[in-house]
């Protein structure tokens, strides 16, 4: 009786009986004429040792895979081949060193499927004589050396390091167009100019010491009229007594400003008052 996933080769007096192997269900043999071998068709998997392989860029690697395959035709797996299994193990890691001695480094860390898929290329050509189907290879683990490791390591930080300083630049050129474009808004609004002063005084005023401050408004600034005569600024009188000053007129027939001491000491009494 042959079971559901197996297959009988019968062999009589030495001669292949059927080019067809028998099964499943009950098979009729005949004693001291008749000889059988079981071939077991469920898919097996090996592990391919590693392997230190030269990649096509001279670096030594360790790599290993694994290998799923099974018996397409029992007849050639009896016939063609002494040990179809053992076989096939041996020519995976045969291969294994072959296909990754034509590849890169590069290569071989970013294109695994596609390594793989070839290497389950190149076994499955070899074997389909043996009635065996590599159904899949998948590789396992790459082992780099230490001091590669650390060199490519190194690398990813430099390009990490060089992306943040790029974004860093990009971020400083979109920044001074933003504060060029702001400058001439300020220009062409002057009060909002007087919004930023303002904003700067509340900004300075937020901090933990206790600071005094006693702003002057862009108006006040506005009173001078900046014609420097003889050492001294022309002011008219409506301004001179905006200010506190005192106007008083030279020989020349020169008018020159200088403190209003009657107004100096209101503003001294102000001062202490406030403090």
């Amino acid at each position: 009786v042959v079971t559901h996933y197996e297959r009988a080769v019968i062999f009589r007096l030495g001669r292949l009986l059927s080019s067809q192997a028998q099964g499943p269900g009950l098979i009729f043999v005949l004693p001291c004429l008749d000889r059988y071998r079981l071939v077991d068709l469920r898919t097996f998997t090996f592990d391919v040792p590693t392997q230190e392989v030269l990649t096509k860029d001279s670096v030594t690697v360790a790599v290993n895979a694994v290998v799923y395959y099974r018996i397409r035709d029992p007849v050639k797996a009896i016939v063609n081949v002494e040990d179809a299994n053992r076989s096939t193990r041996l020519l995976g890691q045969t291969t294994l060193r072959n296909v990754l001695g034509t590849v890169s480094l590069d290569q071989l860390l970013t294109a695994r499927e596609d390594i793989a898929a070839l290497m389950q290329e190149c076994l499955d050509s070899v074997t389909e004589a043996w009635g065996v189907k590599v159904e899949r290879v998948e590789i396992k683990d790459v082992r780099l050396p230490i001091a590669l490791q650390r060199a490519m390591a190194a690398e990813a930080e430099a390009a990490r390091e060089a992306t943040a300083r790029v974004i860093a630049a990009e971020g400083e050129q979109h920044a001074s167009v933003s504060l060029k474009i702001a400058a001439k808004e300020i220009l062409e609004h002057p009060i909002a100019m007087q919004l930023r002063y303002l904003q700067t005084i509340n900004n300075i005023c937020s901090g933990k010491e206790s600071t005094i401050i006693f702003p002057v408004f862009m108006e006040m600034l506005e009173l001078f009229k900046y014609q420097k005569m003889g050492g001294n600024f022309l002011l008219d009188d409506e301004s001179t007594e905006a200010l506190g000053l005192k106007k008083s007129s030279t020989e020349d027939g020169m008018s020159s400003c200088f403190p209003d001491p009657n107004n100096q000491e209101d503003e001294d009494e102000s001062l202490d008052g406030e403090c």
